[in-house]
């Protein structure tokens, strides 16, 4: 077993509960592993860790600065890696937890990232430019010449990270990597379950907040939940447009993280049992011990 336990998976599958189950378990501590949940104040639509959720587990990299940060996938390694050996000194286990595959990749494997770097538009080169400019980095992309949200998506996963020494990016750490899933049409039912609970707990006014105080930052235009209520805010939509384009991001935001998953980490993959999640968290214990 790796000394370093990473939990995955998409939305609403369960990673939160196992990694502190597990924690309570193995004398651990939480680092999260979500780009959204860095930020203080989006806690709803994040579907942050509440305290009384926590157990007296310490959990880490939660709520460490502002909406209106640009928090990159350069500042995420670096803090990390800090605390990942913080923990370590203490003499206790770590557990990473989230959804994020770039940030998860930048943290345990050898990417070198450029200070301040920020995501590029490419809003001076051509769909054809973009592609020619990709294939260096994947000759086999499928990615078609008119996806231009693809082509700047894909290309600035590559340009943001380099690696140190290879084109195969070499794992830093004795990790065992998790992975948590079911099936697609009950994960979409719990997120869409999840997201009129978000509703009922107050996302609306948490976005309306934000909104009201004329904050445009990066992570609430472009992070699910927030996006589609400032689009609301604005009128052009209605709230009930709002809240099912919520639910669609989120069931298409899955099924992304699926594959991403899939592809870059050695996952081992647990079946949830959502009626009786002891099953699936003594799965879990025996494959660790």
């Amino acid at each position: 077993m790796g000394s370093l336990i990473v939990i995955m998976g998409p939305t609403g599958v369960g990673k939160t509960k196992l990694s502190i189950e597990l924690a309570k378990r193995l004398d651990a501590e939480i680092i999260n592993g979500d780009s959204m949940q860095v930020y203080r104040g989006l806690d709803i639509g994040t579907a942050k860790v509440k305290e009384e959720e926590k157990e007296g587990i310490p959990h880490h990299l939660f709520d460490i600065c502002e909406v209106e940060d640009f928090y990159t996938v350069y500042d995420y390694q670096r803090d990390c890696r800090e605390k990942i050996e913080e923990i370590r000194k203490r003499g206790k286990r770590v557990i990473l937890v989230g959804g994020t595959g770039l940030y998860l990749r930048a943290a345990l494997y050898d990417y070198k990232f450029i200070k301040g770097t920020r995501e590029e538009t490419y809003e001076d080169q051509t769909n054809e430019e973009l592609l020619v400019k990709l294939k260096t980095y994947d000759p086999t992309t499928s990615i078609h010449v008119n996806n231009r949200k693809r082509l700047v998506r894909a290309l600035n996963r590559y340009e943001l990270g380099q690696t140190v020494s290879s084109k195969t990016p070499t794992l830093l750490y004795d990790a065992t990597f998790l992975g948590l899933t079911m099936e697609r049409n009950k994960l979409y039912e719990r997120i869409d379950k999840r997201v009129d609970e978000m509703m009922e707990d107050g996302l609306l006014e948490e976005a309306k907040t934000y909104y009201d105080r004329n904050v445009r930052s990066k992570a609430l235009l472009s992070g699910i939940g927030y996006k589609e209520l400032y689009d609301y805010f604005e009128g052009n939509v209605s709230l009930e447009e709002a809240i099912y384009k919520i639910k669609q991001n989120s069931r298409h935001y899955a099924k992304r993280q699926y594959t991403f998953f899939r592809h870059q980490f050695p996952i081992h993959w647990y079946e949830v049992d959502v009626d009786h999640f002891e099953v699936t968290l003594e799965e879990v214990l025996n494959e660790l011990s």
